[in-house]
């Protein structure tokens, strides 16, 4: 079940937003605690944060379904722990569909970043997507 509005939607708006934020990245001390919040957040013990990571449900009969993608261009199919994420950041939005880069978590126990980028990415029909969930901002390196 997909929306199927010919107008950009709420979620395309929102996923721009982010993209914009993210491609002008600032060190604000205090914020909205929203998707769409003006800045993104960053502490004055950390770095100025750089991504701002969601998840993406998509619309289906049976409720949201979360989407979940390899770390990696090798693996097809995730088989065993670790091998899928569930976070992304979203790297391009035009024409109705979104790119995403996947996140994976952070093995760095001495890290205080929960994520680290990888070199897998996926792109998504917008008419798709009923649900994103934003998590704390955040430094991704080697982007």
């Amino acid at each position: 079940m997909c929306n199927n509005d010919n107008e950009q939607n709420g979620i395309a708006e929102i996923l721009q937003v982010i993209l914009v934020l993210q491609q002008n990245a600032s060190c604000p001390d205090s914020c909205l605690d929203s998707c769409d919040r003006p800045i993104l957040g960053a502490c004055s013990t950390c770095c100025v944060c750089n991504t701002r990571p969601v998840m993406i449900y998509t619309c289906c009969p049976n409720g949201a379904t979360p989407v979940s993608m390899p770390i990696s261009k090798e693996i097809i199919t995730c088989t065993t722990d670790g091998e899928c994420s569930n976070v992304f950041r979203v790297e391009k939005v035009e024409n109705g569909s979104a790119t995403f880069r996947v996140l994976a978590p952070n093995t760095d126990t001495t890290s205080i970043y929960p994520y680290v980028s990888t070199n897998s990415f996926f792109t998504i029909n917008l008419d798709c997507i009923c649900i994103i969930r934003c998590l704390n901002d955040t430094c991704v390196e080697c982007l």
